[in-house]
């Protein structure tokens, strides 16, 4: 009796592997890497309690600067592909950015309170749940890293306090941000590890 062997359905016949990485990119990825599993190492054996906690005077969480940091990779990343639409910081009629810095601003725009509420860990949000988040913008990452065509391709930056009148940002520029910033914060995350609980994350 012969019998045929039918082809698994998550085994496609012609699946088309992912561009190949330049050693440019490579290394920005790397780098990337390293700065977000230093991020991550300061809530090594944490539970969902302690990941809200503020141990320091600073109103700052592990947890929420985690949620931080991924949704600032995720719209650095949207800006990358989608240009500076993807990173609107509207101010409200009659709202200024001195009432927005105080905050006296009678009205919050949408992005001002996400931007709050980043930073701290929501009744029934859990560690694992951030963390998932965390590994999907970053597969998200890595595929626009080897799928845009040039590093050297620029946008103008958002139109914000914060930023240049009339700068631009490179992908390569954008990527380098993303990386000192997971930095940054990896740094305060291993601050408020260490005050919570002793706990030394390098």
């Amino acid at each position: 009796m012969t019998t045929t062997k039918t082809p698994r359905s998550h085994e496609p016949a012609s699946a088309t592997p992912p561009p190949a990485l330049d050693a440019e990119r490579a290394d920005l990825l790397a780098a990337l890497g390293t700065a977000r599993s230093a991020l991550l190492n300061t809530v090594r054996g944490l539970d969902d309690d302690r990941i809200g906690e503020r141990p320091t005077a600073s109103d700052l969480c592990l947890g929420g600067l985690i949620k931080h940091v991924t949704s600032m990779e995720a719209g650095w990343l949207r800006f990358v592909v989608e240009g500076p639409s993807a990173m609107r910081f509207d101010l409200p009629d009659g709202v200024t950015w001195d009432e927005i810095t105080a905050g006296t601003a009678r009205e919050f725009p949408q992005w001002a309170i996400d931007h709050r509420n980043d930073f701290q860990v929501a009744p029934g949000e859990t560690l694992a749940g951030i963390l998932a988040r965390y590994e999907q913008v970053a597969a998200r990452t890595e595929e626009i890293v080897r799928a845009v065509p040039d590093l050297s391709a620029t946008h103008p930056v958002p139109d914000a306090p914060w930023n240049e009148p009339g700068g631009v940002l490179s992908v390569r520029g954008t990527l380098m941000h993303v990386i000192a910033e997971t930095a940054q914060h990896a740094g305060h995350a291993d601050i408020l590890r260490e005050t919570l609980d002793g706990q030394k994350s390098t």
